[in-house]
């Protein structure tokens, strides 16, 4: 565990630390997917240093209107969905407002998967080790998601790996994940970019570009 105080320069620090941790699995056969598009550079770094091929997780988390970054579920491919019921029932947000905002998910999905990975199917993971990354979890809806979605397809192991997380989002993650890996886990948190120096939007041209350079399969 890492210092409460250590901040990470930028998302390829975050990655080349990471993998370090994921280093005793590199003689394994395993694919790192990364969730779009911030996980991908700390992805980049993993499947770099392990030798292993870097795919995507396409999930997008369902924002609360008015307050996007606080989560009310999350969807990925394949017609999987999440929803934290408490901040929807507490909210008081109706049903016709949730199905709007999948929708608009769905698309932005979509988007990304004709975008990145030119409406390929998803890489078959049955029986192989997944390491899914993103660059922190703050409710960790996204990557339950993510998660659910793999587990669906009967991996050999799921690595759920990121750099920063709460307690909380972590140890719901072990309900879905064989294993949970995650550098700092402050007991105050405030949001996956206070805790780095640069944490500028990663853009669709990066995520492409880094695609094309990882190891292949």
């Amino acid at each position: 565990m890492m210092a409460m105080t250590e901040r990470f320069r930028n998302r390829q620090e975050a990655g080349k630390k990471l993998a370090r941790v994921l280093a005793v699995h590199k003689e394994k056969k395993g694919i790192i997917l990364a969730l779009p598009r911030g996980g991908v550079p700390v992805g980049f770094e993993i499947a770099m240093a392990l030798g292993w091929p870097l795919d995507l997780m396409l999930v997008r988390k369902l924002g609360v209107p008015d307050d996007e970054e606080l989560a009310m579920g999350a969807i990925a491919m394949n017609n999987i969905s999440l929803f934290n019921e408490d901040i929807i029932q507490h909210l008081g947000i109706h049903k016709d407002v949730v199905n709007r905002v999948i929708e608009r998910e769905r698309e932005e999905l979509e988007r990304r998967n004709k975008l990145y990975r030119n409406n390929r199917p998803p890489p078959e993971v049955k029986d192989r080790i997944v390491i899914l990354v993103d660059d922190g979890m703050a409710t960790g809806a996204d990557m339950r998601a993510a998660a659910m979605a793999v587990v669906h397809q009967e991996p050999a192991e799921l690595i759920v790996a990121v750099p920063v997380a709460p307690q909380s989002a972590c140890d719901l993650l072990r309900y879905q994940a064989d294993k949970v890996v995650c550098l700092q886990s402050p007991p105050f948190f405030y949001g996956v970019g206070s805790f780095y120096d640069d944490f500028r939007q990663t853009d669709d041209e990066e995520v492409v570009r880094l695609l094309e350079q990882a190891p292949k399969p």
